[in-house]
């Protein structure tokens, strides 16, 4: 069967799949690109671990650590990675554009040609795309991805937040928030609209109380109001009255901090206003060159009692706008050692100078944030960053990234 034809044979049998259908689906090709067997791995919430989704005829597998594991370079590189100890195999990254779900095991006796090796980047990005359609029907594919139980209010949050990383090819976003299964009152968001890239991060007090259930039900409220603010096309400005307004409505004694922002892909200006909350930095060349001020607004629900400010940067492609909520650099040990502003830039500065991916440098810096606190996080530590890239042309779609397929595989051993 040629690779054409194989490849419509699932897309036709994936329309009446269950996510518990995938490993066999995955089996049933893994002779049409030279493979014994082909395993599907998704990432658990926390990104420490690569957990196979089994049934069917698919081998029996364990969960694979991320962090010095051959499957790990794939999903932390984004490339495909050989097998362990020189062996015919091939770890394959599962993406959804730069949002990473997982890899797949590409079990082979004999090497796979440079046409194979295409072939199991194809077969990821399709079980990518019914990763996530078949995951709306079904809890199985979450339920994999938990590594112990999801309290109330992290459920009801996790719900609303957008993909972790998003890129449109002249500009890439991403973002993490931790504690994953008992968060608080931290919230990020963002939406490509044309030319225009919407950020945004919120703080909501009340963590703790009520098991955050307070915190979180203001932070969704925040969320849906700024949604409705962009989908009505209203510039900053009145972006943050309206999600001022929403929120006073509801719950007067209620406080969020926020940073709202605008990128524009085609200039670099970026626009912002800082609503009682930590300043954003932008970073170039592995340098802080801007902090940006702040407060340049109250916070939400005291709007209407001083007009809120916006503040403009101009950017250079390349340069990085990083955004956190506090519970980053005021992690601290149980010594009492805070994570702090300077540390937080040294990592950030660091990753940029390695050449660290967006998508892993967030990663990493969350659990350097949960390793400084040994797991056990007082607050929410909640991460935004986006990287321009290029100027895009006026009304741009997303552009075919540059360069090969894939990375040569004669990577190092982890």
């Amino acid at each position: 069967m040629s690779g054409l034809a194989s490849l419509r044979q699932l897309l036709q049998e994936a329309h009446h799949a269950r996510p518990q259908d995938l490993p066999e689906m995955a089996m049933r090709v893994a002779r049409q690109v030279g493979a014994d067997a082909v395993v599907i791995y998704v990432v658990d919430h926390q990104q420490r671990e690569l957990r196979p989704l089994l049934g069917g005829s698919a081998p029996a597998r364990e969960p694979v650590t991320i962090d010095g594991s051959r499957p790990g370079q794939a999903f932390m590189r984004s490339v495909p990675c050989p097998a362990e100890g020189g062996g015919a195999g091939l770890w394959v990254p599962i993406l959804d554009g730069v949002e990473r779900l997982g890899v797949l095991e590409v079990a082979a006796a004999t090497p796979l040609d440079e046409r194979a090796v295409d072939d199991c980047m194809t077969l990821a990005s399709v079980f990518a795309e019914l990763l996530i359609t078949r995951a709306q029907y079904s809890d199985e594919v979450e339920q994999l991805r938990r590594r112990k139980p999801m309290q109330l209010a992290a459920e009801l949050l996790r719900s609303q937040l957008p993909p972790l990383s998003f890129s449109t090819g002249h500009m890439m976003i991403s973002g993490v928030l931790e504690p994953c299964y008992d968060v608080g009152g931290d919230a990020f968001d963002y939406a490509v609209n044309g030319d225009t890239a919407h950020l945004a991060l919120f703080d909501a007090t009340g963590h703790g109380s009520a098991g955050g259930m307070r915190s979180v039900m203001l932070v969704s409220l925040a969320l849906a109001a700024y949604r409705n603010a962009r989908r009505l096309d209203l510039d900053l400005i009145a972006t943050y009255h309206h999600i001022d307004g929403a929120i006073r409505d509801h719950d007067r004694s209620g406080l969020i901090t926020a940073v709202l922002a605008e990128l524009d892909q085609r200039t670099g200006l970026l626009r912002v206003i800082s609503a009682g909350h930590p300043s954003g930095m932008v970073l170039r060349h592995g340098q802080v060159v801007s902090v940006l001020p702040t407060p340049t607004a109250l916070p939400v629900v005291l709007g209407d009692q001083r007009p809120p400010m916006v503040i403009e940067e101009q950017l250079i492609p390349g340069d990085l706008l990083l955004l956190h909520t506090d519970g980053i650099t005021e992690a601290r040990t149980p010594d009492g050692e805070e994570f702090g502003l300077d540390r937080l830039v040294a990592f950030a500065c660091r990753a940029v100078a390695e050449q660290v991916p967006l998508p892993e440098t967030t990663r990493r810096l969350v659990h350097a944030i949960l390793d400084h606190q040994h797991g056990n996080l007082q607050d929410d530590a909640t991460i935004l960053i986006a990287q321009w890239l290029s100027p895009a042309p006026p009304h741009s779609g997303a552009v075919p990234v540059s360069g090969p397929a894939h990375a040569p595989l004669d990577l190092p051993p982890p």
